[in-house]
């Protein structure tokens, strides 16, 4: 066989039917974050993780689960990488569905290095461009 021939399918940008990624209300996830003393925070960002490699045709990319693995075994010094590479996937996002979103992942990035509550800043900012992009996919 001669695999020099074989075509590659592009990202199929159509919903499937398969994974709803739904509207969040910010305020009360930093409300329910603060009052669980950061437990609630774990679960929106596992599930922002996961929609963010929904969004960004990215499916394969790292699991929610395993950035809440990798963000505690490097004590909070993977979430600097995931908050750079959520403005990457949400600007590929943006190319899918033809809304400009910019790569805002050095402003994520920079708030959670320079602010004590920078990866809660962050994480509203990147929710509220997912809630932009909700719908089923």
């Amino acid at each position: 066989m001669d695999n020099n021939n074989q075509q590659y399918q592009p990202y199929n940008p159509q919903p499937s039917g398969g994974y709803v990624v739904e509207e969040r209300n910010i305020a009360l996830c930093v409300i329910l974050s603060i009052i669980t003393c950061g437990i609630y925070q774990i679960y929106w960002i596992y599930k922002m993780s996961e929609d963010l490699n929904v969004v960004s045709g990215r499916r394969n990319d790292t699991s929610g689960a395993m950035v809440i693995i990798l963000w505690i075994i490097t004590c909070g010094f993977y979430g600097w990488y995931w908050v750079y590479k959520a403005g990457e996937k949400l600007q590929a996002a943006g190319q899918i569905q033809n809304k400009p979103i910019p790569n805002n992942g050095i402003i994520y990035l920079i708030l959670c290095i320079f602010l004590g509550i920078g990866s809660i800043i962050s994480a509203c900012l990147i929710q509220n461009e997912l809630n932009n992009l909700r719908g089923v996919y």
